[in-house]
């Protein structure tokens, strides 16, 4: 254990032995019977002890007020240590402020989510050059198309989504149907629910619930594909093989959407129309071939292609980033939920607003 004495002249203190973490009791009791047996500042002299951990140095620093400058040492290793510790003492503790919960807190949360915005709409657009820069490099290049891969999620991402997309256009078909015909027949136009049903699914919801399902369907199976070989360091053995993570990975994908998205829109659209089609027959006793007819006569050609115009966009966009935000993960599984809840997320709210401005877009230029 570690001792100390005071010097004859009482300004001095003598220490010596081991001054450890083992000893800490013994120390403490020392350190307090000498501060009340001497007056004003002293200084030790520590050349004499044998061993000293940051237990020990915190004890004799405790007989100087924390001065490391007032302890005489001989070892270098011992003057460091003091040092260190004593400015581990000194460190002045961080003031926990309380989180501002008014009106400044609520404008710091609204500036920090239009800066999330703007830094995701960055990264997204230079995703897109990055995409459309692999295209124009392997276009004209058959040798580096990957076609096994674009075949194996065409089928993954068309075929497979074709019963699901079908279904849910098909219901909400019938549901459009029976509320435009509960409000028509009111005014005793029932027969109207037809161009209701007809504009309503080839223009926009054909192509909007195919785009809403891809997204939750395809969309997060991308970033969940890529962040799962990114957080297995798969994505860097591409590169170490000389291959670009862009062209294996992420061009198979946006083709194979691009095919698959028109296929499911017009299977979304014809899904939506035999649901209207049938609250039609049985409801309103508006025979099939009445609904064949009237639908021929009224609804133009023009509204097929303005709801297939949408489909290739909507394909791209949610392949772009559902695989941005596959590149994103940062290796644990935690940041695949993360990121693939917020591919999903995005990618809904992109197809939305596109469809918005794509609506103001052919409303102004009369189509």
């Amino acid at each position: 254990m570690g001792t100390a004495t005071i010097s004859e002249d009482n300004n001095t203190i003598v220490a010596g032995g081991d001054w450890t973490l083992e000893h800490l009791n013994g120390l403490s009791a020392l350190s307090k019977s000498l501060l009340q047996r001497v007056n004003g500042k002293i200084s030790v002299d520590a050349s004499a002890i044998g061993r000293i951990d940051t237990a020990g140095a915190s004890i004799l620093l405790e007989l100087v007020e924390d001065d490391a400058n007032r302890v005489m040492v001989e070892s270098e290793a011992v003057r460091k240590l003091l040092a260190v510790v004593a400015k581990a003492q000194n460190a002045t503790p961080a003031v926990e402020h309380k989180p501002d919960t008014g009106f400044l807190s609520s404008v710091a949360n609204i500036g920090a989510a239009l800066e999330e915005f703007r830094e995701k709409s960055v990264a997204l657009v230079g995703f897109i050059g990055l995409i459309l820069s692999a295209f124009s490099r392997t276009v004209l290049q058959p040798g580096k198309w990957r076609m096994t891969s674009t075949i194996a999620h065409i089928e993954q991402t068309g075929l497979n989504a074709l019963p699901i997309v079908g279904l849910l256009c098909f219901l909400v078909g019938a549901v459009v149907a029976f509320l435009g015909a509960t409000v028509l027949k009111e005014f005793g136009a029932s027969i109207y629910t037809v161009e209701l049903v007809g504009y309503s699914f080839l223009r926009e919801f054909g192509v909007l619930l195919t785009a809403i399902m891809v997204a939750g369907r395809s969309g997060s199976a991308f970033t969940a594909q890529i962040g799962s070989m990114k957080a297995r360091e798969e994505v860097d053995a591409i590169r170490t093989l000389g291959l670009e993570p862009v062209d294996v990975l992420v061009m198979p994908r946006v083709l194979a959407l691009l095919v698959s998205m028109p296929i499911l829109t017009l299977v979304g659209m014809l899904a939506g129309l035999v649901g209207g089609a049938a609250v039609c027959i049985f409801a309103l006793d508006i025979s099939p071939t009445m609904f064949i007819v009237r639908l021929h006569e009224t609804t133009t050609v023009r509204h097929f292609w303005v709801g297939m115009s949408k489909a290739p966009i909507f394909a791209f966009l949610i392949a772009a980033i559902g695989c941005l935000e596959g590149f994103k993960v940062s290796g644990s599984a935690e940041s695949v939920g993360s990121h693939t809840t917020s591919s999903v997320v995005q990618s809904i709210f992109v197809v939305i607003l596109i469809d918005a401005l794509a609506a103001i877009f052919f409303m102004e230029i009369d189509v």
